[in-house]
């Protein structure tokens, strides 16, 4: 990596925020049209949040529709990549990319001066550049609503903190969610103990012999403006599990797990189902979502009060130098995709190399 001085404030400087799929394609679009990228990661490499993510995970796209500018997915191109395979992706294009990469950069303010931006980490250190691009993604902050469980003494964890079936063997788990990770994590739990999938709609399940029909659609929906329409018009609140390793519907079919409506309360040791029944629970794991983490922006006033960027299709609607990248629905159906940042970073770059014009053009080493 080209190491230099951190507070140099360089006219074509720019400060990318967040080092995972987000910040890898944001680093890669700007030093294409000719930024000098500087990207701060919180954690130890530049792999975002996938490390967190429980172990068996697979993605519920294929490799083909899974790749960042200039290097594709290394394997077949229907092959539903793990989440070790997309960590060692990651790793593979941090380390072609031609610009300052610094780990264990915790960003806790932006805020501006004269020439532009200041960016302060958690390390006491000051980054300066006319341009930030905030590319935490959207996967950031698990989301925990509150489902009344505050008298509830059992465990009580987010999907994020899931990581292997084995130590709840024997026990009677709830886990929360309709999604991908939620059936996923019901399914292979199911193998050790007894688990009830429950959620606020139906499961609705697309099995896996037709799945890559769905992702023929898809791929050209996906750097499409409709798709962030219908994100964030809700109208994809209804979409399928897409059933990519196979036996998800057999195994709801078989009760393994149940799928339920929500519980209605929670005591200290049980959860009570709309038909009056109470039953006693060890644990109930949330797979609920995540939400985006951008409170490093708030001395800036680039947000609304409920903590949103104020922003269009990735560029802020305050402050000209500040973009994003990774935000759900941003601009495209796949904006927060790994497969879709892409899309969004490139677009923001060119923005930005318009507005600020005096960089000089240089090439992403992929």
């Amino acid at each position: 990596m080209m190491i230099t001085n951190q507070r140099a404030r360089h006219p074509g400087r720019a400060i990318v925020i967040g080092g995972g799929q987000s910040g890898l394609a944001a680093a890669c679009a700007l030093r294409t049209h000719g930024f000098q990228p500087v990207l701060l990661e919180a954690g130890p490499e530049p792999v975002g949040s996938w490390p967190m993510y429980y172990d068996s995970l697979v993605l519920f796209s294929p490799a083909r529709l899974n790749a960042l500018p200039g290097l594709p997915f290394p394997c077949d191109p229907g092959h539903y990549p793990s989440r070790d395979q997309v960590i060692d992706y990651l790793r593979r294009y941090a380390e072609g990319l031609d610009c300052e990469i610094h780990p264990g950069q915790r960003v806790t303010s932006v805020v501006c001066d004269r020439d532009g931006f200041v960016v302060s980490t958690a390390t006491g250190e000051t980054w300066h550049a006319p341009v930030v691009v905030s590319a935490t993604g959207n996967f950031s902050t698990p989301h925990r609503p509150d489902l009344g469980l505050g008298e509830f003494t059992g465990r009580v964890l987010h999907a994020g903190e899931y990581r292997a079936p084995a130590e709840f063997a024997g026990q009677r788990v709830v886990v929360v969610g309709a999604g991908n990770s939620g059936v996923q994590i019901a399914v292979e739990l199911a193998e050790v103990a007894r688990v009830s999938l429950v959620s606020r709609r139906p499961v609705k399940i697309t099995e896996s012999k037709d799945t890559q029909a769905f992702w023929t659609v898809m791929k050209h929906l996906g750097g499409l403006p409709l798709g962030a329409v219908l994100v964030r018009s809700g109208l994809l609140v209804g979409q399928q599990v897409l059933d990519n390793i196979g036996g998800f519907r057999a195994a709801l079919r078989r009760g393994e797990p149940d799928s339920r409506p929500m519980f209605t309360r929670a005591t200290a040791t049980s959860l009570h189902w709309p038909d009056g029944r109470a039953e006693q629970v060890d644990t109930v794991i949330l797979a609920t979502g995540y939400r985006p983490n951008l409170e490093h922006l708030r001395p800036l006033g680039a947000l609304d009060r409920a903590g949103n960027p104020r922003h269009r299709h990735g560029l802020s609607t305050t402050h000209p130098g500040l973009a994003y990248v990774g935000l759900l629905g941003q601009r495209a159906l796949y904006s927060a995709a790994l497969g879709g940042v892409g899309w969004d970073a490139c677009h923001v770059a060119k923005t930005l190399r318009r507005r600020l014009p005096r960089p000089t053009p240089s090439c992403c080493a992929h």
